[in-house]
């Protein structure tokens, strides 16, 4: 019998998967590799090609108005796909759907464009991601020490939220007056088993909260960080407001509530949550917007999907 031809020493039908490598034993340039053995190659790749394109992805997702859902879903795919979701597409979800308060938890230079396209986006506290989950996504309730519930109640998307620099004055003491504060619409849920008034849940951020005369009270009154509670946007550890005693009069009468009846926590990147019990609204009653002047209803937002 005489040799082999080169087209016996092929095989009929070639393995999956396949890469062309420019080092080959064979004729035609093929190298066969396990899945293992392909991913050590592809880790050598660049990764700012092809699908993985930040330039490519923006362009799809602006298609498709930075659909929080289907963002949620691309990013869950690959670690890849995350680190490109943390670095640039939710910043700009979050600046399609929140331009001015976006723009007020960074710092621009004169003349420039926020954009996370082109470079890299800016970078803010526990990052954008735990951002965007904030402006959409209502985090419910859990019991504390300071409020009592018969059960958690659990979190949900909010199809429409107005968040407000003037209800952000309202929570911060008077000596914290000069910070960045935006605070949401309580979320009404309705009334827990054994409970006659609905429950409202509310969340907010700061602007410059490693700046802020809020974060020096609480570090200069040595207030604890919560064991229990974790914030639940980025999971990072919390101040009671309601534990270091700076909880404001204006709190309660900006959210509906009776004074006792309110708590809300801090995080230390600067993400605010908390719940209270809606008290019944009498007909003569006022939403205390009489004191916001033009400026104040320019610098609120409301985010819907």
């Amino acid at each position: 019998m005489g040799e082999p031809t080169q087209q016996e020493k092929l095989p009929s039908t070639p393995p999956s998967p396949m890469i062309i490598s420019p080092k080959t034993d064979s004729g035609l340039g093929h190298t066969y590799l396990r899945t293992p053995d392909r991913n050590k190659v592809y880790d050598h790749i660049n990764p700012n090609v092809g699908i993985f394109d930040e330039q490519v992805l923006a362009l799809v997702f602006r298609r498709l108005n930075w659909d929080p859902q289907t963002l949620c879903s691309a990013a869950c795919t690959s670690r890849r796909m995350r680190a490109v979701a943390e670095r640039i597409l939710f910043f700009e979800l979050c600046l399609s759907r929140a331009p001015r308060l976006v723009s007020s938890l960074v710092v621009v230079p004169n003349g420039s464009q926020l954009s996370g396209v082109v470079g890299s986006s800016p970078r803010v506290p526990g990052g954008w991601g735990a951002v965007a989950k904030l402006l959409l996504f209502c985090c419910g309730c859990v019991p504390s020490k300071f409020f009592s519930l018969p059960d958690m109640t659990k979190g949900h998307f909010a199809p429409v939220s107005r968040f407000s620099k003037t209800s952000g004055k309202s929570f911060l003491v008077r000596r914290c007056w000069g910070d960045k504060l935006y605070v949401s619409d309580p979320c009404e849920h309705a009334a827990p088993a054994g409970e006659d008034e609905d429950l409202g849940v509310y969340r907010g951020v700061f602007g410059g909260f490693m700046q802020s005369r809020t974060r020096a009270c609480l570090i200069g009154k040595n207030v604890q960080l919560e064991v229990r509670i974790r914030c639940p946007y980025c999971g990072a550890r919390v101040w009671s407001m309601t534990a270091a005693g700076l909880v404001p009069k204006s709190a309660s009468r900006r959210l509906g509530t009776h004074e006792d009846s309110l708590e809300y926590f801090v995080c230390v990147n600067g993400h605010l949550h908390g719940s209270c019990w809606l008290a019944r609204l009498s007909d003569d009653g006022s939403d205390d917007d009489s004191d916001r002047g033009e400026d104040d209803r320019a610098a609120d937002e409301t985010v819907a999907w």
